[in-house]
């Protein structure tokens, strides 16, 4: 785990120092050759509870963002897949990718530095995700095709049917 430096005096001490802190952690971790320039920190009540920076190519893992990295360590450190009360500071707003697991979290806040544009600035183009989202299945890109669902429906029957499970 890496050691925290002082925030720049760009960023005031408080909340702002968690934003300093996942950037710090971005570029160190860039510098070191670990993956692209993000960093992140989930927080709860002033206590952080993990940090996560990029880690793609260094991991081969196309999933190993900072964010995702963070959610992870977090999900283990507190032993339950929800995050409540936690913020995400991150070095740069997040991908669909990363949004969609924060909310699945249930993170409650999230607080950025960089910008998507600035991100597709650089190289990182999420633009392309975002609009391929919105669109319905067979006019994205990646061929989609439906198959399977009656089985599928059955396995989603038995699920709604159980006494003893976990909604999530």
């Amino acid at each position: 785990m890496m050691m925290a430096m002082s925030p720049p005096a760009s960023l005031e001490n408080g909340l702002e120092s968690f934003l300093a802190e996942a950037i710090r952690l971005g570029r160190d971790t860039m510098r070191a050759g670990e993956g692209g320039p993000f960093g992140a920190l989930i927080v709860r009540k002033g206590e952080v509870l993990a940090r996560g920076w990029n880690q793609v190519t260094s991991r081969n893992d196309p999933t190993a963002h900072a964010e995702m990295v963070a959610i992870r360590e977090a999900c283990r450190r507190v032993g339950d897949f929800r995050l409540a009360g936690c913020t995400l500071y991150v070095s740069c707003e997040p991908c669909p990718m990363c949004l969609a697991a924060c909310y699945w979290a249930g993170i409650e806040r999230i607080v950025y530095a960089a910008d998507r544009q600035d991100a597709a600035r650089i190289g990182f183009a999420d633009a392309v995700i975002y609009e391929e989202v919105r669109l319905p299945p067979p006019a994205r890109k990646i061929v989609m095709e439906q198959a399977g669902r009656e089985a599928a429906l059955a396995v989603f029957t038995e699920w709604e049917g159980m006494a003893e499970k976990v909604l999530y």
